[in-house]
């Protein structure tokens, strides 16, 4: 039985990550900063699940994560780092401070949790996949959100390194770029003034892509079962976004 453990547990994308999996039959390990969420998460999704609290930028707590899932399931064959918050300003006038906590939060993260990852992938011998939260931003950057996209397009290129440099011991990496998608990025309040500052309903902001269709944090769980099924697919970036033509990998 797979064994998946994914940070950023209990926001909404986490969330219903851990809950697929869980329901395709694997040991998941919830981790999120918010312990109590990270638990609740971990018994409502049964199969023997548990929660951890972690803030995934203290390399000491992510380590002490993936080891609790070592000592608990025996080791991990999936990774989904998924944790990231968002933070808005004109890229020329934000502070430092500000850039260098989201690239904390939104690079650096990724990378500790990767490095821990293919720790265990080697302790193990059975190689393993990596799959990382890219977003939108990576490849299509938004007005004032340079302290987001920028570090997220080191990590949608941190996903190829990974696949570049451990494809060699079986480890598969790959990337979900999604895109408005609801969860606490993307609050019902940032809804509603967007969809008003441009002067739509908020359904048609929702769905404002080739589909017409709202994409939900489902979509995007889905698109990482899928990269964990695909045993052939490494290096690869999955756009979940309902068609957004300027967001399209080139």
């Amino acid at each position: 039985m797979k064994k998946l453990l994914v940070t950023g547990g209990a926001g909404a994308i986490g969330a219903a990550t851990a809950k697929l999996f869980a329901a395709q039959g694997s040991h998941v390990v919830v981790v999120d900063m918010h312990a109590d969420k990270a638990e609740e998460i971990a018994k409502n999704i049964g199969n023997a699940a548990i929660g951890i609290g972690a803030d995934v930028t203290d390399a000491a707590a992510v380590r002490a994560a993936f080891d609790k899932a070592r000592d608990v399931f025996g080791g991990v064959d999936i990774v989904v780092s998924n944790a990231g918050a968002a933070w808005e300003g004109k890229i020329g006038e934000l502070e430092d401070a500000t850039l260098r906590k989201s690239f904390e939060l939104n690079f650096f993260a990724h990378q500790s949790v990767a490095q821990n990852a293919v720790r265990l992938f080697k302790q193990q011998g059975t190689g393993g996949v990596l799959l990382f939260n890219a977003s939108k931003q990576a490849v299509n950057p938004g007005a004032n959100f340079g302290a987001y996209g920028l570090p997220k397009a080191a990590t949608l290129f941190l996903s190829r390194q990974y696949a570049l440099d451990y494809g060699s011991i079986g480890v598969r990496s790959n990337a979900v770029n999604a895109d408005r998608i609801r969860s606490g990025l993307l609050t019902d309040e940032m809804i509603a003034n967007r969809s008003t500052s441009r002067g739509v309903s908020e359904k048609d902001y929702m769905g404002g892509n080739l589909l017409g269709l709202e994409v939900r944090a489902e979509d995007v769980a889905q698109a990482f079962l899928n990269h964990a099924l695909a045993e052939r697919t490494t290096a690869d970036v999955t756009t979940v976004d309902g068609g957004n033509i300027a967001a399209a990998l080139r």
